[in-house]
This record gives C-alpha cells, sequence and structure tokens, in this order.
C-alpha cells in the first residue's frame, strides 16, 4: 500500500513525539535524575512513555477518520548518488498497533517498577543505580519506537540494532552478580552475540534488497516485488530466508533461542519489557511488516510457518521441567512467539498481530506477577531492616526456585488472584483473551496444514499443563521454607499495574470481536486479507478442551497431592529419561558449546600468539615505533631559535629553486 505524504489530518504531525518523549526523559533523568532523587526519575520516565502512548492513542483516532494512513518526513538523512533513505514516520494501522502496544504495556511496566527496583537496588546495595535503570528503560522504549514507526528497512534496522544494545544493558544491569560474579555479564554477552549473528542474516537480506530493488523504503521495495519475483524468484527466496535468521534470533527461535532464557538475570521489570512489548514482538513484526515479500514466496512462507510451529513445541517440553518461576515463563514466551511466527508464516498476519497484542497484556501480568513473588519471597518490604540485621528477608534460599514456594496464595491473595487470570489466559481457557488469539492461529492452521495443527494443538496442551504446574506449586499447598512462610503482599505501586493488565487480560479478546472496529478490519488497510480463517467451532471446541485436560493433568500430578519440601517432583519418576531431558533444555547450551564455542576457542587459542599479538598487533606496534623514532628527530627542529627556523626557510627556498631550474 502506498502511503500519501500529504498530511490529511494535523494529528498526524505529532508522531515524531512517540520518539522525542522517551528521549526528553532520558536527557533529563541523565542531567537530573540522581540529584532529585529516585521519585523523580521514575514518575520522569514513566511519563515520557505514557506520553508516547497518548500520542499513539491520536494517531489511531485519526487512523479511523483516515485509515489509508500516511508518511511524515522529518529530515534528510542519507543521499549519495542514486541511494536515498530519508527518516521519515509512517503512520499505519500496523505501526500504530505497535506503537500503542509498546507505549501502553511499556507505561505499566515503568509505573511497576518504580517500586520494584525501589527494593532491587537495596536489596543488591547499590542504591545510586536506580537512576540509570530509568534512563536504560526509556532507552528501550525509545529504540523500539523508532523500530516501529521506520518508514524504510534502515531506519527500521537502527531501532532494532538500537533494542539489541538495551537488552545487552538492561539482562547485564546487575553485571557484576550471578554465578562467580559474572554470570549477568554472560548472559549479557550471550544475548548480544547471539543476536549479532540474527543482525548479519538481516544486513545481507537488506544488501541483496538494495542491489535488486534500488532502495530500503518499504512501499518502493513492495511495488517492484512482484518484478523481481518473476525476473529472479531465488532473491526473493534468500532475500526472505536471510530475513528469517533475523526474526529468528530477536523474536527467539530456533536454532537462536537460546539468549531469551538467559535474559531472566536482568531485574524483573526487564524482563517484562523485553518478553511482553518490545524486543522479541519485533522479528513477528519485521515478517508482518514485510508481507508483500513472503507472500510471492511459499517456499519462504512455510520455512516460517515450520520454524514456528516447531520452536512453539521444542520450547513447551522445556518449560514443563523447569522450577525457577521466570524461567519458565520465559520458555513460555519463545513458545508463544513460535505461535506468533507460525500464523505469519501461514499468511494469517492478522491472527499474529492479535496474539501478538494479548500475549503482551498476560505475559506482562505474568512476569510481573513473578516479580511480586519474589518481592515476596524475599522480604523486600523488610529489606532496610533486614540488611541491618545481617538476615536479608529470610533470603536463605533462591527466591525464584518454585519448589521453595507453596502457600502464598494466603500469603499475598492480590498477585494469586491476578497471577491466575494471566495464567489461565496463557492457557487459553475462555472467555479469557489468549483463547480468542490463540483460536484464530489454530483455525487458521486447521486449514493451512494439518501436521501445523497438530503441533500446534500439542504446544497447546503443554502450555496449559505448566502454567497449572506453575500455580500449583507456587500458590497452593502449604509454605516449603521460611520466604514463603513470612511473605505477605507488595505495595500498591507494584499490585495496581497488576490489576490493570488482568483486565486487559480479561477484555483483550474483544480487540478482534466481530465489527467495524475489529482488529481484522483495522489492519485489512496496512495487511490487506491475507489469510484469516472464520471462527471455527469445532476447532474452538477441542483448542479449549486440550487446555483444559492440560490443566486437569497438572492438578492430578501437582494438585492432588500438593508437594511438600524436600519432595522430589512427581513428573521426574512419571517420564524419566524425558524428564531429565526437558530438565537439561534438552543439551542444546552444552551442543553450541561442544561443536561451535569450544572449538572456536581452540582456534582463537592457537592463533593468538603469532596472528593476533604477533603479526596484527605487531604492525600496530612498528608503526608507533616508526612514529616514535621520527617524531624524535622531528622534534630537534623545534628548537626555539629564530636563527634556526630562518635557516630552514632559506633552505627550503634553494631547494624549490634548484628543482624550478633543473626541472
Amino acid at each position: 500500500m502506498l502511503l500519501s505524504e500529504v498530511i490529511s489530518d494535523p494529528t498526524f504531525s505529532l508522531v515524531p513525539w512517540v520518539v522525542f518523549l522517551p528521549l526528553a526523559g532520558i536527557i533529563l533523568n541523565l542531567l537530573f535524575g540522581r540529584r532529585l532523587g529516585e521519585k523523580f526519575s521514575a514518575t520522569l520516565a514513566s511519563l515520557a512513555t505514557g506520553g508516547a502512548f497518548v500520542i499513539a492513542v491520536l494517531l489511531m483516532l485519526a487512523l479511523t477518520r483516515h485509515p489509508e494512513g500516511v508518511t511524515i518526513p522529518l529530515m534528510e538523512w542519507i543521499n549519495t548518488g542514486t541511494f536515498q533513505a530519508g527518516w521519515a514516520f509512517r503512520v499505519d494501522t500496523l505501526s500504530v498497533t505497535m506503537m500503542l502496544v509498546v507505549s501502553g504495556v511499556g507505561t505499566l511496566i515503568h509505573i511497576y517498577a518504580g517500586g520494584y527496583m525501589h527494593y532491587d537496588v537495596r536489596f543488591n546495595g547499590d542504591e545510586p543505580r536506580y537512576n540509570r535503570f530509568f534512563i536504560f528503560f526509556n532507552l528501550f522504549i525509545l529504540a523500539m519506537m523508532i523500530l516501529v514507526s521506520a518508514d524504510n528497512y534502515l531506519m527500521l534496522f537502527v531501532g532494532w540494532e538500537g533494542v539489541g544494545l538495551c537488552s545487552y544493558l538492561l539482562i547485564g544491569f546487575w553485571f557484576e552478580k550471578g554465578a562467580d560474579g559474572i554470570a549477568n555479564a554472560q548472559a549479557a554477552k550471550k544475548a548480544f552475540i547471539v543476536n549479532r549473528i540474527g543482525d548479519f542474516g538481516l544486513l545481507i537480506a537488506l544488501f541483496l534488497m538494495f542491489w535488486n530493488f534500488g532502495s530500503l523504503q518499504f512501499d518502493t521495495v513492495f511495488e517492484k516485488a512482484p518484478a523481481v519475483a518473476a525476473a529472479a524468484p531465488g532473491v526473493l527466496l534468500a532475500m526472505t530466508l536471510f530475513m528469517l535468521l533475523g526474526v529468528a534470533g530477536k523474536s527467539a527461535q530456533l536454532p537462536l533461542y537460546v539468549w531469551l532464557p538467559d535474559a531472566m538475570a536482568g531485574p524483573t521489570p526487564v524482563s517484562a519489557l523485553i518478553h511482553a512489548a518490545t524486543m522479541v514482538t519485533a522479528g513477528v513484526y519485521l515478517v508482518a511488516r514485510s508481507h508483500a515479500l513472503y507472500s510471492l514466496v511459499p517456499a519462504a512462507q512455510n520455512t516460517v510457518m515450520w520454524v514456528g510451529a516447531l520452536t512453539a513445541l521444542f520450547a513447551a517440553t522445556i518449560a514443563v521441567a523447569q522450577n525457577d518461576i521466570k524461567k519458565v515463563l520465559a520458555y513460555s514466551t519463545i513458545s508463544q512467539l513460535g505461535f506468533m511466527v507460525a500464523a505469519v508464516g501461514m499468511g494469517a498476519f492478522v491472527a499474529g498481530m492479535f496474539h501478538l497484542t494479548t500475549h503482551a497484556f498476560f505475559k506482562a501480568l505474568l512476569f510481573l506477577g513473578a516479580g511480586s513473588v519474589i518481592l515476596g519471597m524475599e522480604g523486600a518490604r523488610d529489606s532496610n531492616a533486614a540488611h541491618q540485621s545481617g538476615d536479608a528477608g529470610h533470603a536463605h534460599i533462591d527466591p525464584q526456585d518454585m519448589t521453595g514456594m507453596g502457600g502464598l496464595r494466603q500469603k499475598m491473595p492480590a498477585t494469586f488472584w491476578v497471577y491466575l487470570i494471566g495464567a489461565l489466559a496463557l492457557a487459553g481457557i475462555a472467555p479469557l483473551a489468549g483463547f480468542f488469539s490463540k483460536d484464530e492461529i489454530l483455525a487458521a492452521a486447521s486449514q493451512t496444514n494439518i501436521l501445523i495443527f497438530l503441533v500446534l494443538l500439542a504446544s497447546a496442551f503443554l502450555t496449559a499443563f505448566y502454567m497449572g504446574r506453575q500455580v500449583w506449586l507456587v500458590f497452593f499447598g502449604k509454605p516449603r521454607s521460611q520466604n514463603a512462610e513470612h511473605a505477605r503482599e507488595n505495595i500498591p505501586v507494584i499490585v495496581l499495574p497488576l490489576v490493570v493488565l488482568a483486565i486487559l487480560s480479561v477484555l483483550g479478546g474483544l480487540l478482534n470481536f466481530p465489527g467495524s472496529l475489529a482488529m481484522e478490519h483495522w489492519l485489512e488497510h496496512t495487511l490487506g486479507k491475507g489469510l484469516e480463517a472464520p471462527f471455527s467451532l469445532p476447532v474452538a471446541i477441542l483448542s479449549l478442551v486440550i487446555a483444559l485436560t492440560g490443566l486437569a493433568a497438572a492438578w492430578v500430578v501437582y494438585g492432588r497431592n500438593p508437594a511438600s519440601a524436600g519432595k522430589p517432583d512427581p513428573l521426574a519418576s512419571m517420564l524419566g529419561a524425558v524428564y531429565s531431558g526437558a530438565r537439561n533444555k534438552w543439551w542444546v547450551d552444552e551442543l553450541y558449546q561442544a561443536i561451535i564455542i569450544k572449538p572456536y576457542r581452540a582456534i582463537s587459542g592457537v592463533l593468538a600468539e603469532p596472528v593476533d599479538q604477533g603479526l596484527i598487533d605487531g604492525i600496530a606496534i612498528g608503526l608507533g615505533a616508526v612514529t616514535k623514532t621520527i617524531s624524535q628527530y622531528a622534534r630537534k627542529m623545534e628548537n626555539g631559535y629564530v636563527r634556526s627556523y630562518a635557516l630552514s626557510v632559506v633552505i627550503g627556498i634553494v631547494l624549490i629553486f634548484t628543482y624550478l631550474v633543473l626541472r
């Protein structure tokens, strides 16, 4: 769809502020945040993100009047030869949907983080770092807003790299913590390096795009794509598959998903922002934005579809056996992203975006709810007294280990109820949001590929099972540690965002209810018709039965006989080696260590001295030595005597005249 550059509504001219407001928050916090204290830092960052949400709402209202959308140029960016790339904002129904999700859910996470980080910086013994956190947080929103508002692939890539940088900064926020004092830093490095592999794929796709289209501007590329597909179908196939490599890195799909579980090293609000509203949704958005390319290459669409479906099932099998409350949710995110990627791969772009939106609601709720549980387990409300007395809130066990929890339903009732809503929404229980969005993907799969449908159905069963397992282990039974025994509910600034997200998780399914304002009709202006399967009652009933069966199985294993302290996981005896494989994440990290990292380190060790230190460093050191020698002689000419300088001038004149005469 070609967007108009004529501003049909002055409201559209507000779009740069979705970037400028987070930027203003960063600058003001840099200048005044530490001096004016925690409340100023948190309030300013939240207002900056909330202001971007208000702008996004105004843009949405403008699009209801002018759904054709518009491009708002800001400045000339690159203009060299025949290549031009402006810094321009694209306002259409797809970009504004992403702006609403990023800024809306992001604002709630910012508000929550204001309370959470108050305790976290004290628990970790570094209160001045509070201000730095909110600078990084606003930077994350800024980068994501650049990504989703871009009018060309190059500007999108700037935001793409920006969220990668922010993930590194925030995952490693407590870089000196973790096992051996380096685990968190290693997790941040792992995320950064794995994403660079994906980014390499996206860069190759952009190079191919420039060579074959002569432009990176969306409308130009999409307009020329049919001709390129007819003349050189292999080029378009390579372009879309390299783009898929970028998607696999950013949206944590096979085989590049391994960074996302380790991203739990960051503070819990970071996990929520990465998993719900920013970084991992970027890959799904990229495929949806590039729908005009993928729809011309069925082989690429099938590859995307299978990568998503297999990722959904693979990650779900791992989540079943994890005991870290955040790791379960991390593998759940990988699995749900698989649903979204499978949806956009089969051409059901609206279904994928619908699930992206509802997932942002209940996954943010679950991560922030997990943070509330962790604070309760750490005794965060008593952290000051605890540190003074030498007892860090009874924190003699891992506060994220579900085997040490139990009984929190009575200790933290508000957190329990909102968490239960999020868990049921993720499990796909009607009438919560997850039921409707997941059902649309299953309905589309049932009409596209029966094997994909069965794989996603199995993933849905496992989703319900591991969420039921988590709820039973965390909230039911008796407390299995002193931490759980002494846990209590958190302050309102932490609980209230959870309540808002719980309401959205309940009502989110209404976003695509039949009607003129349904997401299907809203996104149609940008994504076209695509493959949108009508509501299928048999599929809906089957998916609901599968979800209820998964919850019932979790009750049979974990709820009927609640676990007691020190008791082994009953699933281990039932599944044996299968449980061991899932518990150890199918040894994928160990496989990567064996076939990639260890050989690379071995080669590096062999080449480091002769090549790096000998040749490369030798060249640099040699150039430095030559420069030093020349300068030692040259500085003798600078002795401060005028007669010496006059002699130099005379000698120079003589040499010049001699040259001219001889010539």
